[in-house]
């Protein structure tokens, strides 16, 4: 029974189920659409999550990264937080390069050293950052140019407390050695010195030698003062400092430096001074003060003076010479008035020049030229210029000399009896008058016992070498048979005299050329206050010569013996 049980049942179960399925057929259709579509979801999912798990590693690559990343910016966050709160620390480092230039301009170059110092400590500690490498570079450039600015500071007129602080700043910033820090003070101060003096006008000797000489004592001196506040020659050797260079020449080469440099102006505008006097009195005065400081230069200057008053004086003296020369071209002896009774002094005790020049204007127009001469060395005649002024002359009269025989030469076949006389007048002044007077000039502006005792000998040694004194016989030797003969010869000696130098000529007759002053001989003539003798020109046949020379002791006899009569009444 419990077969047929159980076959009921599932018949019952089947038709249960078929009328279920009946009744549920849509429920079932999606059921198994829903499976399918789960089973096929699932296939799907299955698929992605082995892709999911192929992934998840750089996945986790990507989130470690990230997580370094976070870190980073971290830091970066926390590196700016702290740049924020030191934001004013930092600016002012940034800053330091235009702090240093602002601090140049302003001349605070205490400020700005401090600034270096600090620059290259910071660049020591962090010199591997950039920005900190840049800043420190700037600021070394800055550095060099504050040295070249402080060297140029000293390029003024500066007081003794400048010029120690910028001369004590250059030492700190360390930039010389002790030579080359005196070198740079030095150059810098004659560079300051030397526009000064370049910019004193040139057109003036006067003005320009004497604001040369007022510039140069006060401004030496004062360079001289700050040098020698600054740097010791007579410290003791200290270490570290280099014994090969000797420091004390630098300075005493700078001071022989000026003084030469000084005296180069002195010798080109020295010439065209109008009052050297004056000059030499304010170049003594500056040479010896010099000698404060070892470096007394006088007796340099004096080789100067004495060259150029020596070449002034030889200059004007020529000068009256050929105005004398031209001046015997145009010289006549017509129409010259006779002053007889003026009796001519042969010593001359007075500075007028003889008033007996007058009346021959070519000798009182030399005369005056050669006192205007004088006048110029007056003031300040050097020793040292004794014998050459008096050689000078002496060759300047010597030239006198031969240009009145040169005028003789030229006319004395043409002069009349008036003529001659004055011819022998002049000669006279020349002899008697300008001579002595030349000669009494001359030891006023070199009184002889001066030289004496200068030279340290005696004053007759000085005549007897002819120191200051004019050779007159030398200076006449051209005149020699024209000059005056002296009042207390007789007639026999003038006869004597003549019939000698016509013995003289006769011998000299077969001699082709005559000397110059052999051979002009003029007629003796005796005028009423004096006695002179003039000798004739020298004729080619000696006969005519004798002659002439018989007919002049004739005249010369017969004007003594009426020169006795009258001596008698």
């Amino acid at each position: 029974k419990e077969p047929d049980h159980l076959n009921d049942e599932k018949t019952s179960v089947l038709q249960t189920t078929q009328e279920l399925v009946f009744a549920n057929y849509k429920t079932f259709v999606q059921t198994a659409e829903s499976s399918r579509e789960i089973f096929k979801q699932f296939n799907e999912t299955e698929n992605r999550l082995d892709g999911l798990v192929q992934k998840i590693p750089k996945f986790v690559e990507k989130c470690q990264s990230f997580c370094d990343t976070s870190k980073d910016i971290n830091t970066y966050r926390r590196i700016n937080s702290l740049t924020l709160t030191r934001n004013a620390e930092l600016l002012e480092v940034l800053e330091m390069p235009q702090l240093m230039e602002s601090c140049l301009r302003s001349s605070q170059y205490n400020e700005a050293l401090e600034l270096s110092q600090y620059a290259r400590q910071l660049g020591t500690k962090h010199g591997d950052i950039p920005i900190i490498s840049s800043i420190v570079a700037e600021i070394e450039s800055s550095w060099s140019g504050m040295v070249g600015q402080v060297v140029g500071s000293l390029r003024g007129d500066l007081p003794l407390a400048r010029c120690l602080q910028l001369v004590g700043l250059l030492r700190s910033m360390d930039a010389f050695t002790e030579p080359e820090l005196r070198i740079k003070f030095l150059q810098a101060r004659d560079s300051w010195l030397q526009s000064l003096l370049n910019a004193i006008p040139k057109e003036d000797p006067n003005l320009h030698i004497t604001k040369t000489i007022e510039l140069s004592r006060i401004h030496l001196f004062n360079i001289i003062t700050q040098y020698r506040a600054m740097f010791n020659d007579d410290e003791l050797i200290t270490p570290g400092r280099d014994l090969a260079v000797n420091e004390c020449a630098i300075f005493y080469h700078w001071i022989e430096e000026k003084i030469s440099q000084f005296l180069i102006t002195l010798e080109q505008d020295l010439p065209g001074v109008t009052s050297i006097d004056s000059i030499l009195g304010q170049c003594t005065y500056f040479g010896l003060s010099f000698g404060r400081v070892g470096a007394d230069f006088t007796g340099r200057m004096s080789d100067i003076f004495v060259r150029v008053i020596g070449e002034k004086f030889e200059s004007s003296v020529r000068k009256t010479t050929k105005k004398f020369e031209k001046d015997m071209e145009s010289f006549t002896l017509i129409n010259k008035i006779q002053k007889t009774n003026i009796k001519m002094p042969t010593a001359v005790k007075s500075e007028n020049p003889p008033e007996q020049l007058v009346e021959f204007y070519p000798l009182a127009e030399y005369c005056n030229g050669l006192i205007s001469a004088f006048n110029e060395i007056r003031l300040c005649p050097p020793v040292a210029l004794s014998v050459f002024c008096t050689k000078i002359l002496q060759e300047s009269l010597h030239n006198v000399v031969k240009s009145i025989l040169l005028f003789y030469k030229q006319e004395q076949q043409a002069f009349t009896a008036s003529e001659r006389e004055n011819m022998l007048k002049f000669i006279e002044n020349l002899s008697e008058q300008l001579i002595p007077y030349v000669q009494y000039c001359i030891h006023v502006i070199f009184p002889p016992n001066q030289s004496a005792i200068h030279l340290g000998v005696s004053e007759n040694l000085l005549q007897e070498e002819g120191i200051t004194y004019l050779n007159r016989d030398i200076i006449l030797e051209p005149l020699t048979p024209l000059l005056p003969i002296s009042k207390n010869l007789s007639v026999s000696n003038v006869q004597s005299l003549l019939l000698q130098r016509t013995s003289e000529i006769s011998s000299s007759s077969d001699i082709a050329e005559i000397d110059t002053s052999a051979s002009q001989l003029e007629k003796l003539k005796i005028s009423e206050s004096h006695l002179l003798v003039k000798q004739e020109t020298v004729s080619t046949n000696s006969q005519e010569r004798k002659a002439l020379l018989t007919e002049d002791i004739k005249v010369l006899a017969n004007n003594s013996t009426s020169n006795n009569e009258n001596q008698n009444r």
